[in-house]
């Protein structure tokens, strides 16, 4: 039951935001770095996303198709539901980060992470884990543009610059400038995996400074605050049994299921909490609690199906007959997805 380490770094974002929010000129200087970083976060995204990987994905099309069905029909679905929760476990801007966090893409890192310790189909996992953030990339906006309204702090014309110029213009630029920034960009994984962490605690603690100043956290209490886990626990919950029996009545195999299942039922903290940043302005740090409170969840619940998952007898008696009929898996991109499960492009 792993407690990611980054989730304490964001809690401890959270309380200094608490303590010391930025204000005035501070403020207005924290604001553009915010953007700044937002920006280069995208671009980073856009030169990291392998297209030859995701080409030779195409072929387990229908596995693919089926995560971004769970991603962005089911799931915001069960989050359009969830409006009959308000006002008893729910206030209205706590339900509104929750469809948000319904909107958001699926992740990339820990996905691999689970699928593989799950023994599951690693390369699909890959593949529908960079469709899914490539996707949400443009559907994430659009759908909470249509789904939140004004709720969603006031779509417009400016909304929608802010979002093309903060999101859009940065990946597609990192993925035009990949053919030569690429091999320096996996280089200098590390580095930049430490700048792209910053940067998502320098979005979390701006959006937090200006809540506080606008005093929108005094709408959250405790009762509040064990209503919203409680629905998100439902929620992953649904989405787990869903993602593994619906795959399995689609006809997929059991490598194809655990990827399904662990790419269909989570969420990208990376990718949300700049999104929100862009499409809620003050309302932000409201609507992003959800979203941190689901993805450690997540991370729990997942991490113990996936050690379950890997002493399934049938995995086992598959890997020791070495029997063919399995998604082919080399060692090698075994190997490389069996990464610890940090936040990253998640």
């Amino acid at each position: 039951m792993p407690i990611d380490p980054y989730i304490l770094l964001l809690l401890g974002t959270v309380g200094l935001a608490a303590l010391l929010p930025a204000r005035g000129t501070g403020a207005d200087v924290a604001s553009g770095a915010s953007t700044a970083a937002i920006a280069f976060l995208f671009f980073l995204y856009g030169a990291r996303l392998s297209t030859r990987e995701a080409v030779d994905g195409l072929r387990h099309w229908r596995l693919h198709v089926t995560v971004l069905a769970c991603t962005f029909v089911v799931f915001p679905l069960l989050g359009l539901a969830s409006r009959g929760l308000v006002p008893v476990f729910l206030t209205d801007p706590l339900y509104q980060g929750l469809l948000f966090l319904t909107l958001v893409p699926s992740t990339i890192q820990s996905s691999i992470a689970f699928t593989s310790i799950a023994r599951g189909n690693v390369p699909a996992a890959i593949c529908a884990g960079s469709f899914s953030s490539l996707v949400g990339i443009v559907v994430t906006p659009l759908l909470a543009a249509v789904l939140l309204g004004s709720g969603g702090g006031g779509f417009s014309a400016d909304s929608v610059v802010k979002i093309v110029l903060q999101l859009l213009v940065p990946f597609v630029a990192g993925q035009v400038l990949r053919r030569w920034i690429g091999g320096f960009v996996a280089r200098h994984k590390k580095v930049l995996g430490l700048v792209d962490r910053g940067s998502i605690l320098l979005v979390v603690y701006t959006a937090f400074s200006e809540g506080m100043v606008q005093g929108v956290w005094h709408q959250v209490s405790p009762v509040r605050l064990a209503g919203l886990l409680a629905v998100e626990a439902v929620l992953l919950a649904v989405m787990l049994l869903l993602t593994w029996y619906g795959a399995k009545a689609l006809g997929f195999g059991r490598e194809d299921r655990i990827a399904i299942q662990f790419a269909g039922s989570k969420k990208s903290l990376a990718a949300g909490l700049p999104m929100a940043s862009v499409l809620f302005g003050a309302q932000a740090s409201l609507a992003v609690l959800p979203l941190m409170l689901f993805h450690q969840m997540q991370l729990m619940v997942c991490a113990v199906i996936a050690k379950r998952r890997s002493h399934d007898p049938e995995a086992v008696a598959a890997e020791q007959s070495g029997e063919p009929g399995e998604p082919e898996r080399s060692e090698k991109s075994a190997a490389r997805a069996r990464t610890r499960v940090g936040t990253g492009n998640r």
